[in-house]
């Protein structure tokens, strides 16, 4: 029963895509043709909800629903957007550890690895990298 368990636990992991473009439409449709609703900038985190030849159903951090053209999110690339007001990014995956700097609500990270215990270690664009707490993002 505990196999099941993970089984399912497995199956309902979201997947998460990052944009790949500086700027990438979200429409409210699988089409070109269909309204435009958003722009994210490269390196958003989208959560995959539905893929179709050719486009992606996504939810945004705000939990919208949109589509996207497949070619505009990337599959190597993962990121995660701070969701709280300020989060310490730490020199190691312990509370107690020193802060190496600190981004404030809506910066984009780098995902580099998932660890054990809720944390995760990331990357900001200027190439500092350090630990956060997975609770304080979105996008895993």
């Amino acid at each position: 029963m505990a196999a099941c368990a993970a089984c399912a636990s497995a199956a309902n992991a979201a997947e998460f895509r990052a944009a790949s473009d500086e700027a990438v439409i979200l429409y409210d449709a699988p089409s070109t043709q269909s309204q435009k609703r958003f722009i994210v900038t490269q390196g958003y985190p989208l959560e995959v909800v539905v893929v179709l030849q050719g486009w992606v159903k996504v939810r945004d951090a705000t939990g919208a629903l949109n589509w996207v053209e497949a070619g505009k999110v990337s599959t190597k690339q993962r990121t995660v957007m701070v969701k709280v007001a300020s989060a310490q990014i730490r020199t190691d995956a312990d509370e107690n550890s020193p802060p190496v700097f600190r981004a404030q609500q809506n910066v984009v990270l780098e995902l580099t690895e998932s660890l054990a215990g809720g944390w995760l270690k990331v990357r900001h664009r200027d190439g500092t990298s350090g630990y956060i707490r997975a609770a304080q993002v979105w996008g895993v």
